[in-house]
């Protein structure tokens, strides 16, 4: 088995809360990694625009979006999947908790707007509706060594990947944990789902693993396992 990863495109917050910043400061977009394993090419939240995916694309790897076999969200947030255009004919998978807590919630809100009559906010919904129609529920294993590891919290099903390389494991996180420095101070985002779920998932991801890949952030090694 070959198992390997890459990230393509480093996130950020657009207002980086440890950083003293309370307005925006740059264009919020989460980090997207490529996962190879055997003959799977999985493309975790394609934050980018398509131009500009392709491009970190052609920076990052020698493969051509049609080489992309799956797709895999760590959240139903629109800011993960901007990039989907780019993978028209690759299965997009979502766990299976994130995928009911966020339908249950858009029929609810589709009922809403349709009995008060809006029916540009219910044309909106109906397209989130269809969106989320395209996604499959993950697999508890995507591929050899690439393992579901839900970390639910920030939203109702947040889910990472956990990755079992020669000698080390590597999370990618999702907003599980955001940056660098969200790590090194042990805190989640402000205003999760889920606050105590959030804490919780953030120390299960810690415990775990070697290095981890944050949700807006590059590589970094796991401060636990730095001796």
């Amino acid at each position: 088995m070959s198992l390997s990863f890459r990230v393509i495109s480093i996130g950020a917050l657009g207002a980086h809360p440890l950083w003293q910043e309370k307005a925006p400061q740059r264009p919020d977009h989460a980090t997207t990694t490529l996962i190879t394993s055997g003959d799977a090419r999985i493309i975790v939240d394609p934050s980018l625009p398509p131009p500009y995916l392709l491009a970190r694309m052609k920076e990052r790897t020698s493969l051509r979006p049609e080489d992309v076999t799956h797709v895999f969200l760590t959240s139903f947030h629109p800011l993960r999947r901007r990039g989907l255009a780019l993978f028209p004919n690759a299965p997009v998978l979502l766990d299976a908790r994130e995928r009911e807590a966020i339908g249950a919630s858009l029929r609810s809100k589709l009922a809403e707007a349709e009995s008060a009559g809006d029916a540009a906010v219910a044309a909106t919904i109906r397209e989130e509706i269809a969106l989320l129609d395209r996604t499959e529920e993950a697999p508890d294993r995507l591929a050899p060594g690439v393992d579901l590891f839900p970390l639910p919290g920030e939203t109702p099903g947040t889910c990472g990947l956990l990755l079992a390389l020669p000698g080390h494991t590597v999370l990618v996180c999702g907003d599980a944990i955001a940056t660098a420095e969200h790590l090194e101070r042990g805190m989640v985002l402000a205003h999760p789902h889920d606050a105590s779920q959030a804490r919780a998932s953030f120390m299960e991801a810690v415990e775990i693993a070697d290095l981890l890949i944050p949700g807006r952030d590059n590589l970094v090694l796991n401060p636990l396992r730095r001796s």
